[in-house]
């Protein structure tokens, strides 16, 4: 394989690391969990896996991760008069750190 081809690899998945730790969801319960158990929230893609969020958390902010769940979070329905819609489902991790290690995004 060339450096190059090595080089697009690398810098693909660099891309999808920083798209699965984008969107930090800030909540009162997030917050609760940031002082208590040192867990982080991000909603993350619908195809993402557990290993690839723990991979990418460790990647981009370089801490240890000890545990990672998710949620699949179903979408509300909402009315608008007549009209009826629904907002899009999606997926939320929490990132569980090791106990010396934090996060500054939040």
């Amino acid at each position: 394989m060339s450096p190059s081809a090595d080089k697009l690899r690398s810098d693909s998945a660099m891309d999808r690391y920083y798209q699965l730790t984008r969107h930090p969801v800030l909540t009162e319960k997030g917050s609760d969990d940031i002082h208590q158990r040192n867990s982080y929230h991000f909603r993350v893609p619908t195809d993402a896996g557990k290993v690839e969020i723990r991979q990418a958390v460790e990647t981009v902010f370089g801490v240890r991760v000890l545990s990672v769940n998710t949620i699949f979070v179903r979408g509300k329905i909402r009315r608008r008069g007549y009209a009826v819609g629904a907002k899009p489902d999606w997926k939320k991790a929490i990132v569980t750190l090791h106990s010396e290690d934090s996060l500054d995004v939040f």
